[in-house]
C-alpha cells in the first residue's frame, strides 16, 4: 500500500469526480466527498485500512476542463497542502467538441490539454508525496466511433505525462473495457459518461489497484 498514515488524499476533476459533493469543502459527513468513486475509494480505505487515518478530500467541479483546473489550482489544490493527489480530467475538454461544435471558445484542443495538465504536475510533483493521473472515458466499445477515438487521444497524452514525470497511471477507459465486452455501455452510462454506481465501482478499484490496495485485508 502506497498510501501512508495520516496523508491527506485530493481528486480533482469534473464531474465524474464531483457527484454533488459538499461545497466549499469536499470533505466531512453526510456524503460531503459525493456519491461517486471518490466516496467509494475512501470507503474501501476506512474499511481496510482504518489504522492509516487516510483523509479523502474531493474538489470535482461539474463541467470542468483542464483549463478550468488551472483557473482553480492555487485555491483547490495548492492551497489546501494535500500530500497525494489524484487527477482525472479531459472529459468536457472532448465532449464539447461534439456536443458543441460551433461554440469553439469552450473547446479544449490536443495541444492546450497537453501543455496545461503538464504543467500542473510540473508545478505540483515537488511538494507532493504521490501523485495519480487517470485517463478520461468514454463508454463506448467501438474505437472507431470519433468521440471514443478523440477521448483516447487524451488519454494517451495522460500516459505520456504520466511516463515523462514517473506518476502513477491509470487507464479508466482500459478498465471499462473490460467490462464492456460483456455490458452494453447504456447499462453503465446511458450517455457513454456519467456512470452508474458500477461504473463508479469500476474506477474505485481501479485507482486503489494503482496505489497498492490489498483486496484480502
Amino acid at each position: 500500500m502506497k498510501l501512508e498514515h495520516g496523508k491527506k488524499l485530493l481528486f480533482i476533476g469534473d464531474s465524474i469526480t464531483d457527484c454533488d459533493r459538499q461545497r466549499p469543502d469536499g470533505e466531512g459527513l453526510f456524503g460531503a466527498t459525493g456519491k461517486g468513486y471518490v466516496t467509494l475509494v475512501d470507503a474501501f480505505l476506512q474499511s481496510s485500512y482504518p489504522e492509516l487515518g487516510i483523509r479523502v478530500v474531493n474538489m470535482g467541479v461539474s463541467g470542468n476542463t483542464v483549463r478550468d483546473l488551472a483557473s482553480r489550482w492555487e485555491t483547490d489544490v495548492t492551497d489546501r497542502k494535500p500530500d497525494w493527489l489524484s487527477v482525472m480530467i479531459g472529459i468536457n475538454d472532448v465532449w464539447r467538441q461534439f456536443d458543441t461544435p460551433f461554440i469553439t471558445d469552450w473547446h479544449v484542443l490536443p495541444e492546450e490539454y497537453e501543455t496545461t495538465l503538464r504543467e500542473l504536475v510540473r508545478r505540483t510533483q515537488p511538494s507532493v508525496s504521490g501523485l495519480v493521473l487517470m485517463t478520461p472515458f468514454y463508454l463506448e466499445p467501438n474505437r472507431s466511433d470519433a468521440m471514443r477515438a478523440r477521448m483516447d487521444q487524451y488519454g494517451a497524452i495522460v500516459r505520456k505525462i504520466a511516463e515523462e514525470h514517473g506518476t502513477l497511471f491509470v487507464d479508466t477507459q482500459a478498465a471499462f473495457d473490460k467490462v464492456l465486452k460483456t455490458l452494453y455501455p447504456g447499462t453503465l452510462a446511458w450517455d457513454r459518461v456519467h456512470p452508474t454506481q458500477a461504473g463508479h465501482m469500476v474506477l474505485a478499484r481501479a485507482f486503489l489497484n494503482a496505489v497498492g490496495f490489498d483486496w484480502n485485508r
